[in-house]
């Protein structure tokens, strides 16, 4: 599997926004059958970064309605990704 294809996005949210201003956490959506090893190895790739900690999570799809027809969303994996102590990954930095 690519590096670039384990990472799919970060999670902008509130709560991750704290987390990383915290406990220097950051939240990213990944592939669904990529592990721990190879997440830490790919952010650690692409950011240039040391990675103490990734803890992974199943997130269930949401039922949605379309107007009379149910629909369902798509289930996906989080990774919650804890950054060495002096390290940093700013994905808004001119803004």
């Amino acid at each position: 599997m690519n590096t670039y294809d384990i990472i799919r996005r970060p999670l902008i949210t509130e709560k991750s926004t704290t987390q990383k201003e915290e406990q220097n956490q950051v939240s990213f959506e990944v592939d669904r059958r990529a592990n721990k090893v190879e997440i830490k190895k790919a952010i650690e790739k692409i950011f240039n970064v040391r990675v103490k900690k990734v803890r992974t999570m199943q997130m269930k799809g949401k039922v949605k309605r379309f107007g009379r027809k149910i629909g369902k969303r798509r289930d996906w994996k989080k990774a919650i990704v804890t950054l060495e102590p002096g390290e940093r990954i700013e994905f808004f930095e001119g803004a």
